[in-house]
């Protein structure tokens, strides 16, 4: 809190901060510009119809854009579909030499690589759009579409304008987190998530401060809510921050006189190594039935689509199940503990009591498939924990807490801190460096002396 207090004394950091929130209003703003041809409101009433009758993709596209969906916005898809390239860019880099080989050039090499998830963000951008615009054309009951605009070359010239429009709005989101990471504090993109499921909780307290002035719900039944809540929030920061820390080992060298090596630090390796993608590739693949019964009417698909609602138990199996598969597969791919091995091997370090080489790699291998299935409990009961809200409490929660929401929230605004301490320390290192600083530091230890 003394650092919070303290930001607006570093000029650099007040910059930052001041860009990063000028640039998330931006954002916020061009959620209520509507895309040409839609009707905000009929948009809103047929979202919030599709809630009753359980979620689909069109209420996980709402949730990540922070509600943009719900208001026709230019900036609908929000910024999913580079997240999504992103993640098939890390999963593809195992399988393509090329991309491996660039993975490993350094900073140029990482640039190239960003550049390939910009185009697959705006291939993938361009394909949502076109299913979103041929799925509100043909939903003629709703009147979502606007009649001049449907009746236009048989609806083409609507189809067009979305497309164009939501594929733009897309990549301005990516300029717009980029210039955020580049000029202003924190990732840019996970910032424009956070912000848009941020955005949406004084809404969700005020209808809870009517559910409470109408006497819907008990003052018992706030009280356990708030305990969850606290509860589910100092859980997700004690993991997120936790590690498993493996001691390692330099081995002494001596040349021209002077030694080297010799030390003792360790390996930090975290429990939810997988992150939030777990969840969110899970959440995705169940609305797959959900998606293709909206577009196909077939008796088969819709009782797929049935059976794997979120008010099903086989949709919750199946769910944690994944979540599992994918800790396991993600983990895999981002931690590689024979590279690890063989790096501690080529700057002299090992762990104390197991050999170089293959021993150590194993060693590696197997605390990491412990911690991952930690992580995955982890990451199961966080996605469960607002079945077991609606579970508890008698009453519907006005409000979505918990799942995948909860933890991009708690770890973004983690590792914006991390950022900002780390402003603060600078800042020490700098009055550290300043010779009149010092001077001033070793005259007042003499007088303390004397006296």
């Amino acid at each position: 809190m003394n650092h919070l207090l303290k930001i607006f004394q570093i000029p650099e950091l007040k910059i930052k901060i001041l860009y990063t929130l000028g640039m998330l209003a931006v954002y916020r703003i061009g959620i209520f510009v509507t895309t040409p041809g839609i009707d905000r409101n009929a948009m809103k009433y047929y979202l919030d119809a599709k809630k009753t009758h359980g979620a689909n993709f069109l209420n996980l596209f709402n949730f990540f854009s922070g509600g943009a969906l719900e208001n026709a916005s230019i900036f609908a898809l929000g910024i999913m579909p580079y997240i999504t390239s992103s993640i098939i860019m890390s999963l593809i880099i195992v399988a393509i030499p090329y991309l491996g080989k660039l993975q490993k050039e350094g900073e140029n090499g990482r640039q190239k690589i960003n550049q390939y998830a910009r185009l697959g963000a705006i291939l993938i951008a361009f394909i949502q759009s076109i299913i979103i615009a041929n799925y509100f054309k043909y939903q003629n009951y709703s009147n979502i579409v606007l009649h001049n605009w449907g009746s236009a070359w048989n609806g083409i010239g609507f189809i067009l304008i979305t497309i164009i429009t939501l594929t733009t709005g897309t990549v301005f989101l990516m300029w717009l987190g980029e210039k955020i990471t580049e000029r202003g504090i924190g990732n840019g993109i996970s910032l424009i998530i956070f912000a848009g499921i941020v955005a949406r909780l004084p809404h969700a307290i005020y209808e809870t401060f009517n559910c409470v002035k109408n006497n819907i719900y008990k003052p018992t039944e706030i009280l356990l809510l708030m305990f969850i809540i606290l509860t589910a929030i100092f859980g997700v920061v004690f993991i997120e921050r936790g590690q498993r820390r493996i001691p390692v080992q330099y081995a002494k060298r001596v040349t021209a006189n002077k030694q080297y090596g010799g030390q003792t630090t360790h390996l930090p390796l975290k429990i939810n190594t997988a992150g939030v993608i777990p969840p969110i590739f899970a959440s995705t693949i169940l609305m797959f039935p959900a998606t293709i019964s909206s577009l196909i009417n077939s008796s088969w698909i819709n009782k797929i689509q049935e059976s794997l609602t979120p008010n099903n138990w086989y949709y919750y199996i199946i769910f944690v199940i994944m979540i599992v598969f994918f800790s396991y597969f993600y983990t895999a791919i981002q931690f590689n503990p024979v590279d690890l091995s063989d790096n501690l091997r080529k700057i002299g370090g090992f762990i104390p009591g197991i050999r170089p080489g293959n021993n150590t790699s194993n060693y590696i291998n197997f605390v990491i498939t412990r911690l991952t299935f930690g992580g995955a409990l982890y990451l199961s009961a966080v996605c469960l924990l607002p079945i077991s809200i609606q579970k508890i409490l008698s009453n519907q929660v006005p409000f979505y807490f918990g799942g995948t929401g909860l933890l991009i929230v708690v770890s973004v605004a983690l590792e914006t801190m991390q950022q900002i301490e780390g402003y603060f320390i600078n800042k020490q290192y700098d009055i550290m460096k300043n010779p009149n600083n010092i001077k001033i530091r070793i005259r007042s230890i003499n007088s303390i002396k004397q006296t």
